[in-house]
């Protein structure tokens, strides 16, 4: 699927994220990664098998702590 050199980290990877964002609906907040995962703005993630990541963005009493 990935056509970049060095090619985005897979779907599967732990730095999936990392992949480059190939389409957009910045009104709707979300990104198409070169993996195939639907990013939002959320920080949650659709992947390609069908899976949800829930969002995992830091609350501010996380980062305080």
């Amino acid at each position: 699927m990935c056509r970049h050199d060095p090619p985005c980290p897979p779907a599967h990877a732990p730095d999936r994220d990392a992949a480059a964002v190939t389409a957009r609906g910045d009104a709707q907040g979300w990104a198409l990664l070169c993996n195939g995962i639907v990013r939002f703005d959320d920080t949650g993630e659709l992947l390609p098998d069908g899976r949800i990541v829930a969002p995992h963005r830091a609350t501010p009493e996380a980062v305080a702590a």
